[in-house]
């Protein structure tokens, strides 16, 4: 068979259209360029035509050959289309397609990995598998429904998501393996930092109150010596992982523990934690890092005085300002002796409906975790922006869109798929993938 695929009358139209275009003055750049879309989809639509033909007169077959049948595989340029010699197993007495492993064909969605791997892409960064649905069919041509690419999309992040849980049982259960002591000399002269924090998705599962939102609990990992700093202040981490968990604490602090080990805690000579003030933050950390330097987060810290101050001066913007201006002050500098008595002469109810804060008692927990003259002396970050950032980009812009509910391991599933991508780790979703394509 002539394997040569003839696009030359595909290409001759073109030309034709150019000149004459171009000669009468009637082709703007727009023009060009759609008369190049014009002309490529139908040689792509020749190439596919072509290739499915020389596929299926040049598969040899097989000396067990028992019947054809049609195949019609999804590819990132279209469908193929051929005919496949079909076998029966001996062993398990069904029909499978000869060569089928050596295409690496999803017998069950019938796709190429490529394919799978640009809609696990599109799936995940679009928000809502809808809009999803339009941009692969706008963008590519790639006809496929909002529920399959759901379906795909957490296919690959539950994968994903179980080789999560398996490292990070295994990283917990042997610490002095995952994170090996080492001599304080041999230590690398860098600073790991942790931070965590929480986001609300909403789902279709109702706890006992009634209330359909969960909290997705988001962690960050990095060393101090992949931070850029720019000249207005703010910073870009090269090298970070976000991990996502949705359920307990006492999961969730496996996965953190593993991201921890091997973004090098045991290895570093300082490890600093940055959160919120939850009492679960600090004590799971302590537990699991109790060489650790704990921060209060900056900025909570002055969101919570501001939220009371509030509170207490009725929202009148000139008085509570000047409190609460006065309050960070004392706290920033270390005046706590004066913070606490200022807090203390207050008279506020504490509204919980409201979730305004105690400050005295918010104060008192952490003023350990509050050293924020020391900390800039050691030149330490003191906070949270990073995993706030990660909250708005991991979790709210692609899972907290109006009218969005999902299921718990859905939305676990889509959660671990959007850490990647935002650690910058996709690779380790195309690994998944690839190994999804040679099992099938």
């Amino acid at each position: 068979m002539n394997n040569k695929i003839d696009v030359n009358s595909i290409m001759k139209e073109l030309e034709e259209k150019l000149r004459n275009g171009l000669k009468d003055n009637k082709l703007d750049a727009t023009g060009i360029s759609q008369l190049i879309g014009e002309h490529l989809e139908k040689a792509k639509e020749k190439v596919l035509q072509d290739t499915s033909k020389m596929i299926t007169e040049e598969v040899k077959p097989s000396e067990n050959k028992k019947k054809k049948q049609p195949l019609v595989i999804l590819t990132p340029y279209g469908k193929l289309v051929f005919v496949r010699n079909m076998d029966y197993c001996s062993k398990c007495g069904k029909l499978y397609g000869h060569n089928d492993e050596l295409f690496q064909i999803n017998e069950e969605h019938r796709l190429t990995k490529d394919s799978l791997e640009l809609i696990t892409y599109i799936g995940q960064i679009i928000p809502g598998f809808n809009n999803a649905q339009e941009v692969l069919l706008k963008l590519r041509g790639i006809e496929i429904s909002a529920t399959q690419i759901q379906i795909l999309s957490e296919e690959v992040g539950k994968e994903l998501f179980e080789i999560q849980m398996e490292k990070s049982n295994l990283a917990y259960s042997c610490p002095e393996v995952a994170a090996p002591a080492m001599l304080e000399k041999d230590k690398e002269n860098t600073i790991l930092y942790i931070s965590m924090d929480g986001s609300a998705v909403n789902t279709r599962v109702e706890d006992e109150n009634g209330s359909t939102w969960k909290e997705m609990k988001l962690g960050l990992t990095f060393l101090d010596k992949d931070v850029i700093k720019r000249k207005n202040g703010s910073s870009i981490i090269t090298k970070k992982e976000y991990i996502t968990y949705m359920g307990s604490v006492a999961e969730f602090k496996k996965v953190l523990f593993d991201s921890a080990a091997r973004a090098g805690y045991g290895r570093v000579k300082k490890v600093v934690i940055i959160g919120d003030g939850a009492h679960w933050v600090w004590n799971m950390c302590e537990e699991m890092f109790p060489d650790a330097e704990y921060i209060l987060d900056f900025y909570h810290m002055t969101e919570n005085v501001y939220s009371y101050a509030k509170e207490l001066l009725s929202c009148i913007e000139k008085k509570y300002k000047k409190w609460a201006d006065t309050m960070i002050y004392y706290i920033k500098t270390e005046q706590f002796k004066k913070a606490l008595k200022k807090v203390a002469r207050s008279t506020i109810s504490v509204d919980k409906a409201n979730k305004t804060v105690n400050l005295e008692g918010y104060i008192k927990n952490n003023i350990d975790k509050m050293h924020y003259l020391e900390y800039k002396n050691k030149n330490y970050y003191i906070g949270s922006g990073m995993i706030e950032s990660g909250n708005k980009t991991i979790v709210q812009k692609r899972m907290k869109q109006a009218g969005m509910r999902w299921g718990t391991d859905g939305a676990q599933y889509m959660a671990v798929l959007r850490a990647k991508h935002e650690s910058n780790r996709w690779e380790e979703v195309e690994k998944v993938i690839f190994k999804k394509s040679k099992a099938a």
